[in-house]
């Protein structure tokens, strides 16, 4: 062995260090959702629905590990009675950058849903923490699920027969259909709320669009509170409405930074 092969021998591995995003910064957040609708497809993580691909909470967690958000089950509450089998669970996101939490998702698993009437108690209680994981998810990064193509709803949510058109359609004439799981979103603030209703059939912003929202968000003058309310409410605007964002986006630092020039 020559010295050459010796010094390659006994020199240290070198572990390809894991690359990691910052959800501030726009330039960061659309490279991740490339490499997340990569993922994505490769693992084969989606469920289709009526023709739309919901992610699986594999998913999900993938993007939150990406961007250092990991999931913490808060608790598991044992809500059944004689005739049924149900829990609630609590799940926290905490931030491993900032130490803080940044989200939290709630969600009930029954044996009377759809498919669930012979499933074991121990899976009930497991369904609930995976769907609260992926809700708390859904709740921070719905949009980046969706700038990479895929409905932003975690599928186990899905999954929950009275969200399906078929099933309710089956279940009508024979009893109730469960209760939908309910998703409210926050308002976007003022600085980037739309003039016009969106339309009936709306077409989703495009990726384009919401790197520029994303970019025009990062500047100075826009405050924090305006930041994280227009990236919650990003994912439903269409392409008419993150237009008038955008424009209200831009005159809205004008003002500001005259204002200050002025000052």
């Amino acid at each position: 062995m020559t010295e050459a092969q010796k010094d390659k021998a006994q020199a240290p591995i070198r572990k390809p260090k894991a690359e990691s995003y910052d959800i501030s910064r726009s330039d960061e957040t659309l490279t991740l959702a490339k490499d997340l609708a990569n993922f994505i497809k490769e693992n084969k993580l989606t469920t289709s629905v009526q023709g739309k691909e919901f992610v699986n909470v594999e998913g999900w967690q993938y993007a939150g590990s990406r961007l250092g958000i990991v999931p913490i089950v808060d608790h598991v509450i044992n809500m059944s009675t004689d005739s049924e089998i149900k829990y609630q669970a609590k799940v926290t996101l905490f931030d491993l950058r900032s130490q803080h939490t940044v989200g939290a998702g709630f969600a009930i698993c029954s044996n009377k849903e759809q498919g669930k009437k012979f499933y074991q108690e121990f899976a009930i209680a497991s369904m609930a923490q995976t769907r609260a994981i992926g809700k708390a998810y859904r709740n921070i990064l719905a949009w980046i699920i969706r700038a990479a193509g895929y409905e932003p709803t975690p599928a186990e949510e899905m999954e929950y027969g009275g969200n399906m058109p078929e099933a309710r359609q089956q279940s009508a004439s024979a009893e109730p259909a469960p209760m939908k799981a309910v998703v409210t979103e926050q308002p976007a603030p003022a600085v980037a709320e739309p003039l016009a209703p969106a339309a009936a059939n709306p077409a989703y912003a495009t990726a384009q669009q919401k790197e520029e929202i994303i970019r025009l968000l990062n500047h100075p003058v826009v405050t924090r509170q305006e930041k994280t309310k227009m990236l919650l409410n990003i994912n439903k605007l269409d392409q008419e409405r993150a237009t008038q964002a955008i424009a209200n986006l831009k005159k809205t630092i004008d003002d500001r930074e005259n204002g200050q020039a002025a000052a």
